[in-house]
């Protein structure tokens, strides 16, 4: 048997109210069509997903081509049997496909396994799979031959349901799985009977039926992998469910989340046990801790690594960083990309950082800006440190060495070298390289002018006097 998988992602998704395709608005960090494919993935190789798109496929289309799938357009959206009629080419050689809706993220691989065995198993034409959500109305209902069996006599869409239908609670979810000869033997005599006037991929059932083909349905264990979204509000119901369920996940493998209804989790994260998260935390992309830290309340962590025992205090902001083991962020700390932090590294108030890498044990506690630099181990960065790296044209690297102390105030106009062991006074405007050892001021000698400030208050007071006898 070869298998095939038919992603339908060319609909625009007009009750978004939004410009942007549907499958591309994001869940749990991720474009809504990238989880689909990823539970497709599991099932078949890349290379046998095929992706129909339509509404701004460029767009789709380079969202996901690092998946490695395949992609047919369909240039006028007339429907989801339209979409498969577009596919027909590109599905020779396969005997059987499952087809997916680009916008039901919450679909588990093992749901689709579980599809295709059972249509393999029943030699079926068509397998529908089905759910039972607590509130079915404005689904398709699925309507069975007999209760209990597998085998289904149509389909029947809400408006067309009779008073005695209306209490059926069986769904179809839009996903099924076909012998692809007769689906395409057949596809071809879909009608736009209906009020938008569109070929539906659902009226295949019935004409399978009519014809003498065999038409099965399966029951998803969950009713929530089944939902898509068709307002911005559903869509975001998606995303809660598929973060308290990653949240989950973490916590049975050994991860304390307080309040995990309020922390966001992308599905890419990872996180080692005896980490603890507090509440309002952010953990995005592909951001990956290790054990035994702690990320406190209104952090934000983007594409970032920690290793273990790593503590980042409230509201830090990294991104695209790599932080070593016993290190301490924080609070509102600030590391743009580029950033690699040495082990048991201090970084405090309000420093912010980019493109810096800092050596094991050295320290920038307060208020400092550290640019295109490289601060070697056992370093500390005073107060008020700045790396001017940028002359308004190009960007300049400065390099300070080991064991060095920089005073606080301190300038370091790049292109710099500080050697090792070097001390910069404070308030200092360092323009050129500091030798190991040295000690470096740049500033100009203090003048104290005796009784200026009594006189010059004296002055101010005749003046006023003065000002109010006229």
């Amino acid at each position: 048997m070869r298998l095939g998988i038919v992603i339908m992602a060319a609909g625009k998704g007009t009750r978004l109210k939004s410009k942007r395709a549907k499958v591309l608005h994001q869940i749990g960090g991720q474009p809504l069509l990238r989880h689909v494919i990823a539970s497709a993935a599991q099932v078949v190789p890349a290379r046998d997903i095929l992706v129909v798109v339509g509404h701004q496929a460029e767009l789709v289309q380079a969202a996901v081509r690092d998946t490695g799938v395949r992609f047919v357009e369909q240039r006028e959206q007339r429907g989801t049997g339209h979409a498969i009629q577009c596919a027909e080419r590109e599905t020779r050689g396969y005997e059987h496909l499952i087809v997916l809706s680009g916008d039901v993220p919450l679909l588990k691989t093992e749901t689709m396994l579980a599809l295709r065995d059972f249509h393999v198993h029943q030699k079926a034409a068509m397998t529908i799979l089905t759910a039972e959500p607590t509130h079915s109305f404005g689904y398709g209902r699925v309507l069975r031959r007999k209760p209990g069996k597998p085998e289904v006599a149509a389909i029947v869409e809400q408006k067309a349901l009779k008073p005695a239908q209306e209490g059926l609670r069986e769904i179809n979810s839009g996903i099924y799985a076909f012998q692809r000869k007769p689906l395409f033997e057949h596809i071809g005599r879909l009608r736009p009977t209906n009020a938008h006037k569109e070929l539906y991929l659902t009226d295949m059932a019935g004409m399978l039926v009519k014809a003498g083909e065999r038409v099965v349905a399966i029951e998803a264990a969950h009713p929530t992998e089944v939902l898509g979204a068709n307002t911005i509000a559903e869509m975001m119901d998606l995303d809660r469910e598929m973060r308290l369920e990653k949240a989950r996940t973490l916590m049975a493998a050994g991860v304390s989340i307080f309040q995990p209804e309020t922390v966001m989790i992308d599905g890419g994260v990872e996180v080692g046990p005896d980490t603890v998260i507090e509440p309002f935390a952010q953990l995005l992309g592909t951001t990956r801790i290790g054990s035994d830290c702690r990320i406190r309340s209104y952090s934000v962590l983007e594409n970032t690594t920690l290793g273990d025992r790593v503590e980042i205090l409230h509201s830090c902001v990294i991104e695209d960083a790599v932080i070593e083991n016993g290190a301490r962020l924080g609070p509102m700390a600030h590391l743009r990309p580029g950033c690699h932090v040495g082990q048991n590294v201090h970084i405090g108030n309000f420093v912010e950082a980019k493109k810096t890498r800092i050596g094991a044990g050295s320290k920038a506690n307060h208020l400092t800006y550290l640019g295109d630099a490289q601060v070697g181990s056992g370093t500390n960065i005073g107060a008020g440190t700045i790396t001017c790296n940028y002359d308004g044209v190009n960007k300049y690297q400065t390099v300070i060495g080991d064991r060095v102390f920089i005073g606080s105030d301190s300038a370091l106009v790049a292109p710099v070298v500080i050697g090792e062991g070097a001390y910069i006074a404070a308030g200092s405007v360092i323009t050129d390289d500091v030798p190991a050892d040295a000690l470096a001021l740049g500033r100009a000698r203090q003048v104290n002018k005796e009784h200026w400030a009594k006189n010059r208050r004296a002055q101010q007071e005749a003046r006023k006097k003065g000002s109010t006898k006229k």
